[in-house]
Order: structure tokens, then sequence, then C-alpha cells
């Protein structure tokens, strides 16, 4: 990461007095993204100030976040990522910092975003990271956006692909979609998996990542059933295929309370980039996402027996009665309460998936199955 802002700095320098009003500038983007989002220009990254300001402080923060999913992702020589709403080439730079196997893998990236600057700096900003060791990857960038009703304003020639991925893009689209009207939330999402599923080989994977927050939950939720009428089984987080118990909701509705996010530390950031943070008064001690893995078409679907299985982690852990603590986990019977003493549960990191048996209880709160962690582990956020 810390080679990542070096190279920000050295292809895109900064004059001292542009340095001193970074913060502010950050700080002013940051509002126009969230609350600020009615004032904020469609292409707001063709803004040169606003470009330099999302590529010191936004652009390491998504690398970091993605570059902490481990997922199981297999990709080959030749073969072609779809990369929508590719803003400055996030994803293949978050690849190229957290995957070095696949650095030397011919793979072509198809970008699509409707900032062709934000592409162009993401492109400049690659090779000048790779630099060091030539890198075959090869990008095709396309002026164009996603559009509501599940088409693209631009076509993305050639045969599906073997990866298609959407980061934090999507928020951008669904922020003021209902979940209930006709024309909402989950007609938005049902054209979007039907999309990405169209884009994509039957073989291929379909990423999409979201901010942690219970809006993008709902959205996350409602795309993993479409994606699973179009036959493709959720990867990850999920370890089973059945209802999703986590669906969200905007806040201040009773079912935001639970939503599928991962919340885990930033410790090992670069420094510079957690001053920068502190400057602007946005820290990030901790960072937070929700994201889906979709795989092939008519994938197997994930079996476990009725008293034992494997859950994901979905929640810090707090106290319960008795002195005992508990952390929410997700699993093929749905939402699960993990209990156990503060130790023992704290040693597994949100997002870890872990093998677990069964009490019997049932907690009268949630009305989830109590169960109490094994101790073999398998991890996907790192």
């Amino acid at each position: 990461m810390q080679d990542l802002l070096d190279c920000i700095e050295k292809t895109f320098p900064l004059s001292g007095r542009h340095q001193g009003s970074l913060p502010a500038r950050v700080a002013q983007l940051s509002r126009l993204l969230t609350s600020g989002r009615s004032e904020r220009e469609r292409v707001y990254l063709s803004d040169p100030a606003f470009l330099s300001a999302y590529l010191r402080y936004f652009l390491p923060w998504n690398v970091y976040r993605l570059s902490r999913l481990a997922l199981p992702l297999s990709l080959k020589e030749g073969d072609q990522i779809n990369d929508l709403g590719a803003g400055p080439l996030t994803l293949a730079l978050a690849l190229y910092v957290s995957r070095p196997d696949l650095r030397q893998v011919a793979l072509e990236f198809r970008c699509l975003d409707r900032s062709p600057a934000a592409m162009e700096a993401g492109k400049k900003l690659f090779f000048a990271l790779s630099a060091g060791e030539p890198c075959p990857w090869k990008f095709r960038l396309i002026k164009g956006e996603i559009r509501r009703g599940g088409g693209l304003s631009a076509e993305i020639r050639g045969d599906p692909a073997a990866f298609s991925a959407a980061i934090n893009v999507y928020n951008e689209l669904f922020w003021d979609l209902s979940p209930v009207d006709k024309g909402g939330l989950r007609s938005f999402a049902q054209h979007q998996g039907r999309l990405l599923s169209k884009l994509t080989a039957p073989t291929g994977a379909i990423l999409v990542v979201e901010p942690g927050i219970p809006r993008s939950g709902e959205f996350i939720s409602i795309l993993r059933g479409a994606l699973i009428q179009e036959g493709r089984l959720p990867l990850s987080p999920c370890t089973h295929g059945g209802s999703c118990p986590m669906p969200g909701g905007r806040e201040g509705r009773r079912s935001s309370a639970k939503w599928c996010h991962f919340p885990f530390d930033t410790q090992d950031a670069p420094r510079a980039l957690h001053a920068l943070s502190r400057a602007a008064q946005i820290p990030k001690e901790r960072a937070v996402l929700s994201y889906l893995l979709a795989g092939p078409k008519a994938g197997p679907a994930a079996g476990h027996a009725a008293s034992t299985g494997r859950v994901r982690i979905i929640s810090d852990s707090f106290l319960l009665e008795g002195g005992f603590f508990g952390r929410y986990a997700c699993g093929d019977r749905g939402l699960v309460l993990l209990k156990g003493s503060r130790e023992e549960l704290e040693e597994a990191a949100p997002g870890q998936e872990r093998e677990l048996s069964f009490t019997g209880e049932i907690d009268p709160k949630s009305g989830a199955p109590v169960g109490k962690l094994a101790g073999n582990t398998a991890g996907n956020i790192k």
C-alpha cells in the first residue's frame, strides 16, 4: 500500500499550496459523496481538484478495503474482466497489490466509466506502480455508465467475461429508490442481476462491493436473490444458497438492525493515509464494507448437517446476560448467535468462516439458534 501512495505522489505531484488545501478538498468531496449527493455533479471525477482529492484519499482506502478480501477467485491466461464504474481502475490496482500471483498472467480489463479522465489517471498510475516488474495486463477504456433499467450506455464488445465486478458504483444509482415501489430497489436489483449475469460467462464469477451501511446491505441481499434466480449461487461471504437472514434496510427502519457487513481495523494502513484522514476530520480506525461474490451458473449449493456447520462471523462481540459474550454469524440455518467468553469469541475476526456446534438453545432476543465455536478456521477477510 505504501508503494501505491508513493506512486500517486510521484505520478500526480501537488504544489505546496495545493497540498495545504488537500484535507479541506477531501472533506468537501466526502460530503458530496454522502449527505450532499444532490449537489454533486454527475461526472464529479472529471473535475481536476476533486480527482486529485479522490486519488489521494478515496482511491487508497478503496484499494485497502478490496485488498482485505481473500476471495476464492481463479483467473487464467487470456481471461477478460468487466469493471463497471471503474473510476481510477480501483479493481485492477487492488488485484495488483493483493494478488502478486496474477501479475504475470495476461488479463484484459474492460473498464466502463462515465469519466474518461478518472480511467486515464488510473491507467497512468497502474503503469507507474508496475514499472519495476512489467505486467502483461491490458486495459480497454470505455466511456459509458450503468443504466437503471439494466443496460449499459455503451457496448462492451467481445465474449462474456470470466469475471465481472462493480465496485462502489451501485449506491450512486439506488440511493433514492424505494424497495416497495414498483420501480424501486427490488426491480433495480433484479435488472442488475440479469445484466451482470449476461455480461459474465456461465463459468465466470461476479463481484459487487458497496459501503457497509444498511441500505447497501439491503441492495446486496436483493441482488443475491436475483443472481440465484439466474442460477448463480453465492460463493462469499455466504456459506449457503438459502434465504438471506440479513436483509438490511434504510436507516431508521426496523430491518436496518441486521445487515450483512464486515468491519475490520486499519492499523496496518499507511501512516500517511491515516494522517490525511485525520487532517480531513474523517479518521478511519475501522473500514467497513458489504459485498457479494457469485459463482458460475448452476453451481452446487452448499449443504450442512443440522447439528454442525460453517458460519461467517458478521458482528463484533457484545455482552449477554450471565456474563457471557455473543457475536452474530450467518449460516445455512440463517442468523446464528455465537456464545462464549469474550476471549474465545474475539479470537475470530469479523468476516472469518468458522465451524460451530449448536447448543440447542434459542436466543430470546433475535430468535437465532445458539452455537459455540469449534477450533478450525477459514478466513476471507485478512
